[in-house]
């Protein structure tokens, strides 16, 4: 880990409002809430002090209740790093965790090695924050608009420099496509500065806000791993997830 565990906060943001899936974070997952589930296997990568980051009574107290952490956000967040970085200042307002770990509450069988592997590249390089990546083998994948694509340079082995982010089939030519994995490891000033900035022009167009940070000069760096951890965003994925973790 980047500063260790003492230095280290990893921060799930959940909120019910989605559209596709109402009440999300609260699915039942072999008996229990995808949330819960999910603050599991951030306590399992043992790399910091875990949250759930929430404006919702009924989450706080299921998280609670599992015996895991939540903190209480505002309820007008326009995205997950902001209450990332609501709930970074109310648990360490003496600002003594250098690193903030944002994994994403719709992710249920995100690997505990997966979350340690986000943060490596920040022990390497002055990239302000890191990320993950996985090789597409899918060739539907590459042309898919809801798989984000990172295009990236190689700094070392397993490691990208991020030099965009789309939802095109691109770099063109011969060579991997690499599918981008949505939970990000933050040094916090640059966890800070990027809350304060307003969404930059690609943002808006390619719908990614991390595009925000490359616009305005911020290093990403990118871990790459060799699976990708289904996202619930549908009643397929719920029901997909379900059988996945029942069979392990």
């Amino acid at each position: 880990m980047a500063e260790g565990p003492e230095h280290t906060l990893v921060i799930i943001p959940a909120r019910m409002a989605s559209t596709r899936l109402p009440g999300k974070p609260l699915a039942d997952i072999g008996g229990e809430p995808m949330i819960v589930r999910v603050a599991r296997q951030a306590t399992r990568a043992a790399v910091g002090r875990v949250a759930v980051a929430t404006d919702s009574r009924e989450i706080a107290d299921a998280v609670e209740a599992a015996g895991f952490e939540a903190v209480m956000t505002r309820a007008d967040h326009p995205s997950g790093s902001d209450r990332v970085f609501e709930a970074a200042m109310k648990m360490d307002p003496e600002a003594r965790a250098r690193v903030i770990l944002n994994v994403q509450g719709d992710i249920p069988a995100i690997e505990p090695e997966a979350i340690r592997k986000s943060a490596l590249p920040l022990l390497t390089s002055a990239a302000d924050l890191a990320t993950l990546a996985v090789e597409i083998s899918d060739e539907a994948e590459k042309t898919n608009p809801s798989i984000v694509k990172v295009i990236g340079t190689p700094i070392g082995e397993g490691l990208l420099r991020a030099l965009y982010f789309t939802r095109a089939n691109a770099p063109y030519g011969d060579g991997p496509l690499y599918h981008h994995i949505g939970l990000y490891a933050w040094r916090r000033p640059a966890l800070e500065r990027f809350v304060a900035l307003p969404p930059s022009p690609l943002e808006r167009r390619e719908s990614l806000e991390q595009l925000r940070a490359l616009e305005n000069g911020m290093r990403i760096d990118v871990a790459i791993v060799d699976s990708v951890p289904l996202g619930v965003d549908t009643p397929a994925d719920l029901e997909r997830a379900r059988q996945i973790l029942a069979a392990k």
